[in-house]
């Protein structure tokens, strides 16, 4: 299990040198089967927004 992002799982882009102490705080942490993956800010941001969109307005 990596306890540090090495590259996003969407993009690839991987942690700027100036990102690395601030990246547990700032990139979101997932499980993909066996394996922890991880998603830079960037990606997160689409992704949510895109699952939040297709929600039912029950969920709000």
């Amino acid at each position: 299990m990596s306890d540090r992002p090495d590259a996003c799982a969407s993009c690839g882009r991987a942690p700027r040198d100036d990102e690395e102490a601030s990246a547990l705080l700032t990139w979101s942490r997932g499980t993909e089967g066996s394996r922890t993956v991880w998603t830079c800010p960037e990606c997160t941001r689409t992704h949510a927004r895109s699952i939040e969109g297709k929600l039912d307005s029950a969920w709000w």
